[in-house]
């Protein structure tokens, strides 16, 4: 069971996936850093710092909080956009690493050789 359990977790798939977690955690930090603390201030300031989380409406004994679900949507849209931003520049970069394709190597000794029997079979073919 040991054996088992070390090919599976030693496989390159696992190891790829425990590390993509552990980069995705660290930059959700820095995306909600950057929401938090550089772009909420700016939205800030042209709604005149109005504070949606604070909204809400009282029915009875129960209060209706729509603002802290409008600062939720809002925070999703612009980690979203930033996750997307994120992934295109990387695509970028991507592309400018892939290498132009080269032309396809010349044929072997033994392709050459087929290609002539097989031209020499069609030239058979075509008398008789």
């Amino acid at each position: 069971m040991w054996k088992e359990f070390k090919a599976f977790a030693l496989k390159g798939n696992v190891m790829d996936l425990a590390i993509a977690v552990i980069i995705g955690a660290a930059f959700g930090k820095i995306v909600t850093s950057l929401v938090n603390d550089l772009l909420m201030p700016l939205i800030g300031l042209l709604l005149n710092d109005t504070d949606l989380s604070g909204l809400e409406q009282p029915f009875g004994s129960a209060v209706f909080k729509y603002g802290a679900f409008l600062q939720t949507v809002l925070d999703f849209f612009i980690v979203a956009f930033s996750i997307f931003l994120f992934i295109k520049v990387l695509s970028r970069f991507k592309r400018k690493e892939e290498v132009k394709p080269t032309e396809p190597p010349a044929p072997s000794k033994e392709e050459q050789l087929l290609t002539e029997i097989r031209d020499l079979l069609k030239q058979q073919q075509g008398q008789a």
